[in-house]
């Protein structure tokens, strides 16, 4: 994948245009919208359409939902997938004392460890298990950066 620019914990972030420009913003407007129905119709009408105003609330709702779970999931997955592809690095790059200690390595310190080069993780890894850093911390630490590209 062809980058401009050098990937770095400052711009890491990855943006998915259609989903957060167009998918959430519709339909979290959709939800605003079936609010103001269900509140400017609440005085006048009958039954009918208070149950009207209030099934769109929740379809409003179960959409916004189910666009935040899917996405969810997709980096669950993603997250599944780079904490065995690290633990397979860490095999390859540590030395033996560290290397039994793989399994001690939490998601998120795995994570955050796929940025550092081969170079440094072997130290930033085994300062990750005896200083119990956080992915943030793995991250701040790091001196070469490793870019990920392929993250959604």
């Amino acid at each position: 994948m062809a980058e401009t620019k050098p990937q770095t914990l400052a711009n890491h972030t990855r943006w998915d245009p259609p989903f957060h420009f167009y998918v959430l913003p519709i339909f979290v407007l959709g939800l605003i919208l079936t609010l103001v129905h269900f509140f400017a119709h609440i005085t006048g009408g009958d039954m009918r359409d208070h149950v009207h105003a209030f099934l769109l609330i929740l379809l409003a709702l179960a959409f916004l939902v189910l666009a935040s779970k899917v996405r969810f999931y997709a980096l669950k997955v993603q997250d599944r997938v780079i904490r065995l592809e690290e633990r397979l690095r860490l095999t390859q790059l540590l030395p033996e004392p560290l290397r039994s200690r793989i399994p001690e390595l939490t998601e998120g310190q795995l994570c955050g460890l796929r940025f550092a080069s081969d170079a440094e993780v072997a130290k930033l890894a085994e300062r990750a298990l005896n200083e119990k850093l956080s992915r943030g911390d793995i991250k701040k630490a790091i001196q070469t950066w490793r870019p990920d590209y392929w993250r959604v």
